[in-house]
């Protein structure tokens, strides 16, 4: 393993993967004094990022980086961990007390158990942004939540670590790791389909720079949810206005159909479904309210719609 850094308390730390993530991490644990002594960097668009944002740091192969390191970093693609994991543990190259972190959303430190056999504490640090890969990232990890998962007498570990980087540590259970990255990835990656989806239509009748035109609107409706939740929610939806919501649901569908992009229709009316059931459950839609609005989306036939009435 390699000679401590020069500062009390500092970790020689080894980057698994420099993309997008793995080099920001890098760059960010590298700012709070730790010394970074290899980065592995296969693709011509990784060695482009470590050469920019780790400058000096020795780009080399995963077993020389595990048996320098105190601390090693895995930000790999959540199918590749696992396997990684294993082989290294396998090849003999973990050292008791080594320090194994992955930034998976995904799991939890059980991937990470062939390393612990052999004596290394594990510890599951998942930042909740997403990355560009440039240097205006470590700015934006100074607001950033990073999810953590670690055994009680390591987690004060992972969660210092996280400082250090500027993130703010939630402690994540283990067997909630997979749900926890569902509600992340819905919120986020689906936010994205729906800002392409309006786009699209606003392009289809000539509006050249959409994304100004629901700038404004999208985020004042983010900021809103955010502070409110479900009480954000306006619109015809919860207004009860079947008639503005079937007049949506036929212009899409004709849109999807001359368009050849079915999954716009698919998304409003399972969106403006189950808008509808969240502002009823709230009360601020009332059940005959829910029916008209079930009846203009052609779902007065839903096996929700049998219910008869929002759930207490």
């Amino acid at each position: 393993m390699s000679e401590p850094a020069n500062r009390p308390g500092r970790l020689g730390i080894g980057i698994i993967g420099a993309g997008k993530v793995g080099a920001v991490l890098g760059a960010a644990l590298r700012s709070a004094g730790h010394a970074l002594v290899g980065v592995h960097a296969v693709s011509e668009d990784s060695r482009t990022r470590a050469e920019a944002l780790l400058p000096d740091v020795p780009v080399l192969p995963i077993p020389q980086i595990v048996e320098r390191s105190e601390v090693v970093l895995f930000a790999v693609p959540d199918d590749e961990l696992g396997p990684l994991v294993s082989g290294l543990a396998q090849a003999g190259h973990f050292t008791t007390g080594q320090i194994l972190m992955h930034t998976s959303g995904r799991f939890g430190t059980d991937v990470l158990e062939p390393g612990r056999e052999a004596g290394a504490i594990a510890l599951a640090v998942h930042p909740v942004m997403t990355f560009t890969g440039l240097s205006l990232d470590l700015a934006r990890l100074q607001t950033a939540s990073f999810g953590v998962t670690a055994s009680g007498p390591f987690l004060p570990i992972a969660q210092a670590l996280v400082v250090e980087m500027g993130g703010e540590p939630v402690v994540v259970a283990e067997g909630d790791r997979p749900l926890y990255h569902a509600a992340l990835a819905h919120a986020s990656n689906h936010s994205v389909t729906l800002i392409g989806q309006a786009s699209q239509i606003l392009e289809s009748m000539g509006i050249e720079k959409p994304g100004e035109v629901l700038g404004p609107l999208v985020r004042a409706s983010i900021d809103n949810a955010l502070a409110s939740g479900d009480g954000a929610l306006t619109g015809p939806v919860v207004r009860g206005d079947a008639g503005t919501v079937r007049t949506h649901r036929e212009n899409l569908e004709g849109f999807a159909t001359e368009e050849s992009a079915p999954d716009i229709g698919a998304a409003y009316l399972a969106l403006a479904e189950a808008s509808a059931y969240r502002a009823n459950r709230r009360g601020a839609l009332p059940d005959e309210a829910l029916q008209r609005i079930l009846r203009a989306l052609g779902l007065e036939n839903s096996h929700k719609s049998e219910s008869g009435g929002h759930e207490q």
